[in-house]
């Protein structure tokens, strides 16, 4: 790219060069204080604004800042109890009914508080053609679950210092070329795994899909369209997401998948996890991915293409797994994800206003949405809700936490459909004491509603991310 980056950031005009400024300030107390982990700030306007998490206060230290470490002490936990409705049995009914007489070939739940599991069970079968039993173990393709890994990975380098939000993606990759003028020499680590790198929504996933490989994507970048200047705006992408990998390559000498598996995986008790296809197929026990066919359920040979895009969407892991996972992100394991790193992966800082639509539970209880680093983070119904979706052709899966009733879910399943969409909700509504109607009586029995009889049913409708999105 011809010309310096100033002189690139002069051609984005006033208002984004003040723009750029205002962020630094926000930045400039994590860069220049300590490691410690600082939430970057969201303003949702003109929706409701979340409840905000209490930044650490950056430390004063003359050391080096390989030396320093984080000193911050999170505040007492003050829990809110589940509503009295709350009933573990009627979710694995629910679960259960899903999968009978094949409405989906399998599925997987598991749902955590207080750092305890109270629930996690696999339902169904893995294959159709050759049916066995979905267990704990049974390994799926997590798809867009994968960002919270890559978001995670990223906490993990700055709070030791390899890293800083701030850091500029041309510091590890100088080649890296965006059609903007110095776009590229301004875009940052936290741009990226928060999903403000300026592109338009999806960038190249249609050649991703071709079977177009990763490296020709980047260098694509070059002359892909860029709706505003980095950290401006929204627009979701797995290709430049995964750009992280690249930065924590350099960062660390490790291949990405190597560092999360060594700095996540291992220390997490996640002994299933891998990454990739031959990681998938090489599980003792995992589910093949289904698509509907003329007599059913078809099952299919996982496709390859978004698992080149490692940071994005390359995850596979079992039931068993995802509950250590939830366990780990509701800070049940300060030893590996302190509370200070778990505040600002968890902190939104752009708006996303289309996840107020696309699904009937989004619509009636979302009043702001907004994504954080390789999080969603809902106001649902008042209560701020952590959230990921992500498919696969064949696979689907949904997490959830609610900080304020220490919870997680999870759930896991090895076909497109919708139906365990509903599900989600349904838990969610429940443990706040609402009034669910997300899933379909005749899908799951009338006696799964008898606390409601005049509850009209609604559909189980799909999350927004009908692919790795």
């Amino acid at each position: 790219m011809k010309g310096s980056a100033n002189q690139g950031a002069n051609r984005l005009g006033p208002r984004h060069r003040s723009w750029r400024i205002a962020t630094l300030a926000l930045l400039l107390p994590l860069a220049l204080g300590s490691t410690a982990q600082t939430p970057l700030q969201w303003n949702p306007q003109p929706v409701p604004s979340l409840p905000t998490v209490t930044p650490p206060p950056p430390a004063r230290t003359s050391q080096p800042v390989a030396a320093r470490r984080i000193a911050y002490v999170p505040p007492p936990r003050q829990v809110l109890p589940l509503a009295s409705g709350f009933d573990m049995r009627q979710f694995e009914a629910m679960a259960q009914a899903l999968v009978a007489d094949q409405r989906v070939p399998g599925l997987a739940m598991a749902i955590v508080q207080n750092g305890r599991i109270l629930s996690v069970r696999g339902y169904g079968i893995t294959d159709v053609r050759d049916a066995a039993p979905i267990d704990t173990h049974t390994v799926f393709r997590l798809a867009s679950l994968s960002k919270a890994f890559a978001g995670t990975m990223t906490g993990m380098l700055v709070s030791e210092g390899a890293l800083r939000w701030d850091s500029r993606l041309t510091d590890f990759m100088p080649g890296l070329q965006l059609s903007q003028p110095g776009a590229a020499q301004q875009l940052t680590v936290a741009e990226v795994v928060s999903q403000r790198v300026g592109l338009v929504h999806n960038t190249y996933d249609r050649d991703l899909e071709a079977n177009v490989d990763y490296r020709s994507l980047v260098q694509k970048l070059a002359a892909a369209p860029m709706s505003c200047a980095p950290g401006q705006c929204y627009g979701y992408q797995n290709i430049a997401f995964s750009l992280i990998g690249d930065v924590v390559f350099a960062a660390t000498g490790k291949f990405y998948p190597d560092a999360v598996a060594q700095r996540i995986f291992k220390p997490l008790g996640m002994n299933d996890a891998s990454y990739g296809l031959e990681g998938i197929e090489s599980s003792a026990r995992w589910a093949k991915p289904h698509v509907r066919g003329r007599g059913g359920w078809v099952s299919l040979i996982p496709k390859p293409s978004y698992y080149r895009v490692a940071p994005a969407a390359g995850v596979n892991a079992s039931i068993s797994d995802m509950a250590q996972w939830l366990i780990a992100q509701t800070g049940h394991r300060q030893d590996v994800l302190p509370d200070s790193l778990l505040a600002t992966l968890h902190a939104p800082v752009i708006n996303t206003p289309s996840e107020l639509h696309g699904s009937s539970w989004r619509s009636q209880r979302l009043t702001a949405a907004g994504y954080a680093l390789g999080w969603r983070v809902y106001d649902y119904a008042g209560h701020r809700v952590v959230f990921h979706g992500g498919a696969v052709q064949g696979y689907r899966g949904v997490v959830a936490l609610i900080p304020d009733s220490d919870l997680g879910i999870a759930i896991l399943w090895n076909s497109e459909s919708g139906l365990p969409s509903g599900l989600m909700p349904t838990i969610l509504d429940t443990a706040m004491g609402l009034t669910p109607h997300w899933l379909d009586d005749h899908t799951l029995g009338d006696s799964l509603y008898a606390r409601d009889a005049d509850d009209a049913p609604g559909v189980g409708s799909s999350t927004s991310e009908a692919k790795p999105r």
